[in-house]
């Protein structure tokens, strides 16, 4: 039964009962006159009714299919993210060095930055990054790059061009590198890449495993080909990191091409606990020139460690070697081992206070060593738009 019937019925029943007296005094036939009149009164005890319970017309029952239903909740705007960071990172120590003592204040690689990336469909993004080096040590200049480039995220892997971090940095020294000074890793530092200009990257990530490639090409200088090539695979997992690499550059003295140097390197890190952390990195780098008289082989050697005390206090120490291979008593000799520690008061998040002692041993120089303090406060903000 619909609704319009059950109401005209239960109406019709309510106008009997309005007009039974009527009906029975008369006792006469009912005419179509008497009909006319009902229905009339009829309408209008139904037109009162909808008013009074301003009843609306029921919502279809039929409703979108569950795939179109879908489909709306899953759209998604294009997003945006801007972040903005700084870190200022300055030392005052003295330094034993030549036996001479100097009281110096230095800068342990201050920098500010912009990072922008845009999500312009589902996996796929645009990313954009500048970085520059703030030279506390010589009147606060501003401006020396360290990262310029610009990316795009595939589903295929990510493609980058520009000033860069290359695969070397990113899975070996990068570990290691936890120490409060411009020349951390120490042993990593004097031969190895840290950022790299007219680089051209690839980098794919799926489940643990993590590939890099990277290409320099800087037109005319060079050997107008490739000028460095840096590959690696890292594994990531609970903790763990695990990684291998290996870089390739060939060595000019101004435009003559004098040799090539090859390194394959290893590095492992590992977060026991949320206390206790440690890395290793070492790096076999052979120095192949013309002339096999001059051809050496040398390797770098990083080990970090890193100990939260208490909340507010942590403590770090490493050991490092370097060798260049040259013989021990070659005046080119540069090669060094040594060790630091340091202890860290973080009263607040962005902000560290260190204390600081580092020492080298040269195998064909003075030795130096150094104690410093030195504060870093971190700055960053981030924006996002849809």
């Amino acid at each position: 039964m619909n609704f319009t019937l059950a109401t005209s019925t239960a109406l019709i029943s309510i106008a009997c009962l309005l007009t039974p007296t009527k009906l029975q005094a008369s006792e006469q036939p009912v005419t179509m006159a008497d009909i006319q009149n009902l229905e009339r009164q009829l309408a209008d005890l139904k037109a009162r009714f909808m008013i009074q319970k301003k009843v609306t017309p029921p919502e279809p029952t039929v409703k979108p299919p569950p795939a179109q239903q879908s489909s709306q909740a899953t759209t998604t705007l294009p997003k945006t993210t801007l972040r903005t960071y700084a870190t200022i990172r300055p030392t005052f120590g003295l330094l034993n060095e030549n036996d001479e003592s100097n009281w110096d204040v230095r800068d342990a690689l201050s920098h500010a930055g912009i990072k922008v990336t845009h999500e312009f469909m589902p996996g796929w993004q645009a990313e954009l990054h500048g970085e520059w080096g703030i030279d506390l040590a010589n009147e606060g200049n501003f401006g020396k790059s360290r990262r310029a480039y610009t990316a795009l995220g595939t589903p295929f892997g990510r493609f980058g061009i520009g000033k860069q971090r290359p695969a070397q940095y990113l899975f070996i020294a990068e570990y290691v590198d936890i120490f409060n000074h411009a020349s951390s890793p120490f042993a990593y530092d004097p031969e190895s890449i840290f950022f790299v200009d007219n680089l051209v990257t690839y980098r794919y990530h799926v489940g643990s495993m993590t590939f890099i490639a990277a290409g320099q090409f800087n037109g005319d200088k060079g050997d107008n080909q490739s000028d460095l090539f840096n590959t690696g695979l890292s594994y990531d997992q609970a903790g763990l990191h695990a990684a291998i690499t290996y870089q390739h550059n060939d060595v000019y003295d101004n435009e003559l091409h004098i040799g090539e140097n090859r390194l394959w390197s290893g590095a492992l890190a590992y977060q026991f606990t949320p206390d206790l952390y440690a890395a290793v990195a070492y790096q076999d780098k052979e120095y192949e020139r013309n002339s096999s008289l001059a051809s050496r082989q040398g390797h770098t050697f990083d080990v970090s460690l890193a100990y939260q005390l208490s909340k507010h206090y942590k403590l770090k120490t490493g050991y490092f070697n370097f060798d260049d291979g040259y013989y021990q008593f070659d005046p080119l000799n540069q090669s060094f081992d040594g060790y630091n520690i340091t202890l860290e008061w973080l009263p607040t998040a962005p902000l560290r206070i260190h204390l600081e002692y580092l020492n080298k041993s040269y195998d064909n120089q003075e030795d130096m060593d150094s104690i410093s303090i030195g504060f870093r406060y971190d700055y960053k903000q981030e924006w996002q738009f849809e």
